[in-house]
């Protein structure tokens, strides 16, 4: 299993977010990546819509299954992924990198640290596998 970067924060759901500067980048991590399968489509949200922490904001579409993704904070989305319209397997195959996929310029920035950091998301998969 991949190594979870501990300069993230975790959702249950497993997106994970990052700061960078005064937004928070978004996506979803390696292990979400590999349960869905190859990622065919991504559906995201517009730039300038309002994120609520726990709500869903968009949809990864696999070769497997349908998976709604959910706000790991509140905030307005800043920016989007749009390469992700015509690479969405950048999820695949860079979860942590080129597929990120939405910029939240966050409404409460303390939600971040509310998050779990990489050893509980850790912690969180080694029970899930049990």
């Amino acid at each position: 299993m991949a190594d979870n970067p501990k300069n993230l924060r975790y959702t249950k759901e497993h997106e994970w977010a990052r700061r960078d500067g005064g937004g928070v980048v978004v996506g979803v991590t390696a292990h979400a990546q590999e349960a869905l399968g190859d990622v065919v489509y991504v559906e995201l949200p517009k730039v300038g819509d309002t994120l609520t922490a726990g709500s869903p904001f968009g949809v990864v579409e696999s070769t497997k299954a349908v998976s709604e993704l959910f706000a790991p904070i509140s905030g307005k989305v800043t920016k989007v992924n749009t390469a992700l319209s015509d690479e969405p397997s950048n999820i695949n195959s860079d979860p942590y990198g080129a597929g990120w996929i939405v910029e939240v310029e966050p409404s409460e920035p303390a939600q971040l640290d509310g998050l779990m950091d990489a050893d509980a998301y850790g912690d969180l998969l080694a029970k899930s596998a049990t």
